[in-house]
């Protein structure tokens, strides 16, 4: 079933690729320096610099709200993103997803459903990890009844496996593949894979190993780049927002 409706957003099975937008620093947090309207006006311009290079789909993250909260957003960050989701979706028409840092997992399913949206990121979906918010707990029960309760079930929810940014050493024990069997009997309806840090590349015989283990869609998360693409071409789809940059560093613009 998961694969049907992978297909029926994205129009096919393998190698969909993802352009990431990191949306400025929002309102209340530390790094704001831009007002509302231009958030809007930098983020859709860079909506629009991927629609118009051939991107399949698209992807809003609130990454320059550094430090983070966990979880207990205020309301202006889910209005923010809500506003932002319904823009980009409006002015592409492509598929369209977000992540909320940090583990504002509920929140983002919620924005999702608010601005029409086809998917979730979703941190701590399944066991617990140490990010430099805290401990992050799974979230799996939580997420899919609150979807089921708000009449989400077309919003594909991707999880996140030993996450990037986080120490795993609670999980030493459990390998990625039993994360990934785990977050599959958990309804999860993919998984994605990463690297140690943003724009670092996951190891190629992990990313393998789990296509082969699980029957839901596997996604790269991090660290693909025009001369590594090739190493991935069995993921289902591939996260690309670093590479796209200027200098291939995430905090900088997006190349036209």
């Amino acid at each position: 079933m998961s694969y049907v409706r992978f297909r029926n957003i994205f129009g096919r099975l393998r190698s969909v690729v993802i352009g990431m937008i990191h949306v400025p620093a929002l309102p209340g947090t530390p790094a704001n320096q831009m007002s509302m309207p231009s958030i809007i006006q930098k983020v859709l311009h860079e909506a629009e610099i991927y629609s118009k290079a051939g991107i399949d789909a698209l992807m809003i993250e609130n990454m320059h709200d550094t430090p983070y909260i966990k979880k207990n957003l205020g309301p202006e960050i889910i209005s923010a993103m809500s506003v932002l989701g319904y823009e980009v979706k409006s002015k592409t028409n492509l598929p369209c997803g977000l992540q909320i840092l940090a583990a504002a997992n509920k929140e983002a399913l919620g924005v999702c459903k608010a601005a029409g949206l086809d998917f979730v990121r979703v941190e701590g979906y399944v066991y617990s990890h140490v990010a430099d918010e805290g401990l992050i707990d799974g979230c799996a029960g939580e997420i899919l009844r609150y979807r089921r309760s708000i009449n989400a079930d077309e919003i594909m929810i991707f999880a996140d496996i030993k996450k990037k940014h986080s120490s795993h050493a609670i999980t030493a024990d459990i390998d990625i593949v039993d994360s990934a069997k785990t977050a599959q009997f958990c309804r999860s309806d993919g998984v994605i894979i990463t690297g140690s840090c943003t724009g670092d590349p996951p190891e190629t015989t992990e990313v393998k190993t789990v296509v082969d283990a699980i029957d839901i869609p596997v996604l790269v998360g991090s660290g693909v780049t025009l001369e590594n693409i090739h190493k991935y071409v069995h993921a289902n789809a591939l996260i690309v927002g670093s590479y796209f940059k200027t200098d291939g560093y995430w905090f900088n613009d997006l190349e036209q």
